[in-house]
Parts: C-alpha cells; structure tokens; sequence
C-alpha cells in the first residue's frame, strides 16, 4: 500500500484530546461569533462560506436522482474500526472491530462542510446560541427532528449520547467530552452546555458532531459489550444485511426527516450502501474486477500503473479518475515505539531513517507517482521552512536546555538520493550516529550500550505494503541491523498497536485544520502510554506539552500558524518518525453506472456523499429498479 487511508471530515471533528492544564480557550476561539442570537452555522476562524439562506452546499447537486447501489471497501478508519474484518456494531467504544459506515446512521447536532476547513451547519439543530464568554452552547433542535421508527429526537436523547459516549465511548472521544462542565435537557428540543474553562474547541465541534442515539432503545443494554443488533438510527441511512467479517449493507430511510435541509440537499443518494469485508487489498482488487465491488479507491502506485488494464477497463465498462484533493496530506510514516529501549536515543532513529531511501522506492516500487513526505504539515501553511521567526523562537527559547540544537536550525530534511539503490554515504553517516550513540558491532552486528542487541521488527496486517520495506530491510542489514516484515491478522494487528507491542509500524496523522484537543491524542505525555491513544510513538516532551497547549490556546490563526511550527521543528529534530510519501490527489475507479455534481467538494472525493447512479444503470448494481 503506497499511502494510508486518513479519517473522515465526521471522525476529524469528533476526536478530542486528553486533559489540558493551559490558558482559557473556547471564548477565544470563538472570538468572531456573534453572541446570545441563534446561529445557523459555526467556524473557528473567519467567515462561513455559506449564509443562513442558503439552499444546498455548492458541491451537492439538488437534482440528484435516488436509487441504485454502490459496493466499496472500507478505506479510511477511526476509534474501534479495523480495515478487513469487524465484529460489532458500536464503532464508538474500545472493546472489538466497529463495523463500517455506522455514521450512516446517526444524526449528529451540526454537519461539516467538504467546501471549507471548521466550518459546520444546522443538522439536528435548527441553530446554535453562544454566550459572551462563549462557554456556554445551546442547541435548539428541529421539531421535525425523529429517529428511524419515528419518535421524536429530543434533547434528553442527545444528552444521553453525550453522557454515555464520555462515560463509556472510547477514549479518542470520551477524554474531549470530559471537558464537559455542565450539561442539560433544558426542555425537549433545547440541549444546553457548559464548557470546562479549560476545554478547547474541539469539545464543541466533538459535542457537535455526537451520534444521536436513542435513550430508550439503549435502555437495559450494556453500551460497550458486543453489539449485533443494529441500534435506532437517526441519519439517512439504517443498517441492512450483514455477516460479521464479510459485508455490511446500508439501507437508504426514504423517508429521511432532514432529506430536504440546506446542508443534505442533493447528498446520500444511493439506496445502498454496501461495504465489503477482504484479507487485503489484492483480494479486493480482484473483487472489483468481477464487479463484486463497484467503486474502489486505489492507494498502490503498482495497481493503479499495471493492473488497470482488465477487459471491463479495456471496453470501458470501468472508469479511471483522478481526482485533485486540496485536503491538508497529514503525515504518513515509520513510527518508532520510543516506548522500547532499543529507540530511545534519538541518533538510533536518525541513523536508521537515513536507510530508508525514498528515490529508490518511489522509482522502483512507486512508479514516480509520489513526493516525499518530510512533515505531519505536508499542503498546509503550518509546516515550519527556513529558520524560526521570531514568534516561534519565543515559544522554542524556554526549552532550549532540553531541544536539540536541530530544532532552531533550519528543520530536518532527509537525503536525496539518486535513485540507484546505493547509499554509502548515507549508510556511513548512520554508523557514525550509531556509535556516537555508543552502539557497537559484534559479529557484524549492532549491540546497544544495554547489551540488547538492535533488530527491528516491522508490523503490518497487509502484504501490499511489504515490497515498500523491502529495500529498507536490505540497506538496514548491510550495516549489521537484522530486521524483518512481520505480517499478522487484522486482530492482532489491532491488539498489539493499542498495547504498543511493535518495533515500528505505518501509521498516518492527519492534523487538524482548528485548534483541537484531539493533538494531545497524538503527541501529549499524557496519552504516551494509555492504550487505545494515537500517540504510537510514545512522544513524552516537555517542550512538546507546552506547544501543544499553545496551539489548542490559539486566538488566532497567526498564533495557531506558529504554534504548529514550532511543533513541526521539534517533532523533526527529535526523530520520532520516518516520514514516507504523499499525493495531493485521489485514485478513483469505478464501474460507469454513476453520475456526479459538476463541482466536486474542495476537501475529499464526495462519491458516497453526493454521486448518485444513473437511472439506465439502477439494475446493473444489483438493485430491481
């Protein structure tokens, strides 16, 4: 696999951090807002893109015909979800596999926007009060407003998601909740909160972006155990057919209560959605060839250059896109479990990221369809170039005793090579650092100061990504570092990454665009070693903590800017990733049943958003028309 699937724009918006000791956030934030009115739409920084009286986003088409399917498979995933298999149908708690697409169908407070970054409108709530000191929220919900066997969403329904997700959910979400000060069923349509003084922006936009679930229906179950009746639904969509491991289908609610609001006009389209369940994504592919699998997002450069070129292709009954994405990349890369010994000295990380050699892979695996990737901040104005400013030497300077000299360099780039394979130079460099960090050679191989010897053991769930570490491998054990692709089930894979039993594994971070409290998740102390958190690397700094409150404090977006620079040199200079690749587009294919909205979203592909199927094409989906 040549890149790694990011969380959706929902999942973006509802993950949050752990706890922060730092300066007063949400009322500054929020500081544009205006105050004690109803409001049809919130945004951290500038203006909404869209006015209270507008009809429909401008990349959903309001014409867009119903019916017909789409089958896909899983390719972005987020809190208990794993990509081939699931067992449950919670994907909100920690405990099991979440199955796919189970945002389909819930409503949520608010709704974002794929046209602007952080900005969200009217779903169940018809609008949005804010205080002065914009602590408190209200939530006014639509009379109209009623789950899937038509009772009425209330607002003690969403309190109850609210209290049962922060008390029981998993931790990704529940930590954000707990900034949670007071909350109340002011009546049956009006949900009022009260923020911690300390809670980021990311509390609202996670309180927004909640499943409503029913009270009723959830009483006398137990939240967190395995679920395998599908739940009351609220959102366009109620679950369908399903076996565990194999496929799960989404029935389209015809009669969807919010079908005619401004922001769902034109938007879920298909009467069916169907994820497919497979070992890995070859399997899937093969899939997708005998027309099991309809729509496919194509993430390997090897596929996407030689394997297109199947008779359905040939005669045109599949089609081939790719489609520009001006979503901020985020980051893929090796993580390193600091956590381990073996990684503890930042030079072994250096020495061992100078063998990865991207030319070569991008030429020999990658078919020259990649850029590198040297930043979490790839496509965003955030990633730190040059030497620090001024503004972000005074967040750097108090930390200058515990930084590497690195940081207030200009920040980490990696070699380049020429594409050949032969890194001598590069592999001399890593035998420096490796002895400077006092490592030594016996029997041609490395020995840490401890004695242990240094061997990496790579883990992934997908043999697609192997031929990638090949060449690694091998540059690694030229210099006397052993190290080997080990490839594990889906299962395992997942229990192993929440109790960080690993080496180094592939993981991406995609930032996110507002000042959220979900960055702890991924970089605070805090989340260092709490099981289930994205913080695989095992990042526990101090001057890290102290930017991360910055940038969840910002009251700006000139300080949010800075802040995440200052991040960005520290999370570099220390080396606690091997940075890989991205592209700043998507690999679409698709069997020619679908038509789309003539403008496309700015941020992400839209197709199970907004495309919809064409009407002399319903019955070749599999559907009776």
């Amino acid at each position: 696999m040549t890149s790694m699937p990011v969380l959706g724009r929902r999942e973006f918006l509802m993950l949050g951090g752990a706890a922060l000791a730092g300066p007063l956030l949400a009322r500054d934030a929020f500081a544009q807002l205006e105050t004690d009115r109803p409001l049809h739409g919130i945004s951290p920084f500038g203006d909404l893109k869209y006015g209270p009286d507008f009809t429909h986003f401008d990349y959903a088409d309001p014409n867009a015909i119903k019916g017909g399917r789409i089958s896909t498979q899983l390719s972005a995933w987020s809190f208990n979800q794993a990509p081939d298999t699931f067992d449950t149908l919670n994907s909100y708690v920690l405990r099991g596999n979440g199955a796919a697409g189970m945002g389909l169908t819930f409503a949520s407070l608010l709704t974002g926007s794929a046209d602007e970054m952080g900005a969200y409108y009217g779903y169940a709530a018809e609008s949005v009060t804010v205080s002065e000191d914009r602590l408190a929220w209200q939530f006014r919900l639509r009379p109209e407003a009623v789950f899937h066997d038509g009772s009425p969403i209330t607002a003690d329904d969403v309190l109850f998601s609210i209290t049962i997700l922060r008390d029981e959910g998993h931790e990704n979400l529940a930590s954000t909740l707990r900034q949670i000060e007071e909350i109340e069923a002011v009546d049956e349509r009006t949900l009022s909160v009260r923020l911690h003084p300390m809670a980021g922006i990311s509390t609202v936009f996670t309180i927004a972006g909640c499943p409503i679930m029913s009270r009723g229906w959830w009483e006398g179950r137990t939240f967190d155990a395995t679920l395998s009746e599908a739940p009351l639904g609220s959102g366009p969509y109620r679950v369908g057919r399903f076996n565990f491991g194999s496929f799960i289908e989404f029935d389209r609610v015809e009669d969807d209560w919010a079908s005619a609001l401004p922001a769902m006009r034109g938007r879920y389209n298909f009467d069916r959605i169907r994820y497919d369940y497979f070992r890995d994504r070859n399997a899937s592919f093969e899939a997708f060839k005998a027309g099991v699998i309809l729509f496919r997002e194509e993430f390997t450069s090897r596929n996407w250059a030689n394997d297109y070129n199947f008779p359905a292709l040939v005669d045109g009954r599949v089609k081939l896109d790719e489609v520009p994405d001006e979503t901020p990349s985020g980051g893929q890369a090796w993580f390193f479990n600091t956590r381990r010994e073996k990684f503890a000295d930042r030079r072994v990380r250096q020495a061992i990221g100078l063998l990865f050699d991207f030319e070569w892979t991008n030429k020999n695996i990658m078919f020259d369809s990649f850029e590198r990737s040297n930043s979490f901040y790839e496509m965003t104005e955030h990633k730190a170039e040059g030497l620090p400013d001024e503004a972000e030497l005074a967040l750097l300077e108090p930390f200058r005793d515990e930084l590497p000299e690195a940081v207030f360099e200009e920040p980490y780039l990696p070699p380049v090579s020429d594409g050949t394979g032969r890194i001598r130079e590069r592999q001399r460099e890593a035998i420096a650092l490796l002895e400077e960090a006092g490592c030594t050679r016996e029997g041609g191989r490395f020995v840490l100061p401890s004695g242990e010897p240094l061997i990496i053991e790579f883990l992934n769930n997908s043999q697609t990504f192997e031929a990638h570490h090949n060449g690694f491998i091998r540059n690694l054990q030229q210099i006397g570092i052993p190290a080997s692709y080990r490839l594990v089930d889906a299962s395992q894979y997942s229990l192993r990454t929440r109790q960080f039993d690993f080496d180094m594994i592939v993981s991406r971070h995609a930032m996110a665009p507002y000042p959220s409290r979900g960055i702890r998740q991924s970089f605070g102390s805090e989340t260092a070693n709490a099981p289930g958190s994205m913080n695989l690397a095992g990042v526990a700094h101090p001057a890290v903590d102290a930017i991360l409150d910055r940038i969840i404090a910002a009251q700006s977006w000139e300080e949010f800017r800075t802040a995440n620079r200052a991040l960005d040199r520290i999370l570099r200079a220390e080396h606690y990733y091997i940075f890989q690749w991205y592209k700043p587009a998507r690999w679409l294919a698709f069997w020619d049943f679908y038509d789309r909205p003539e403008t496309g979203p700015r941020f992400g592909h839209g197709v199970l958003d907004t495309w919809w199927t064409r009407p002399d094409q319903v019955r070749a989906t599999g559907m009776s028309g």
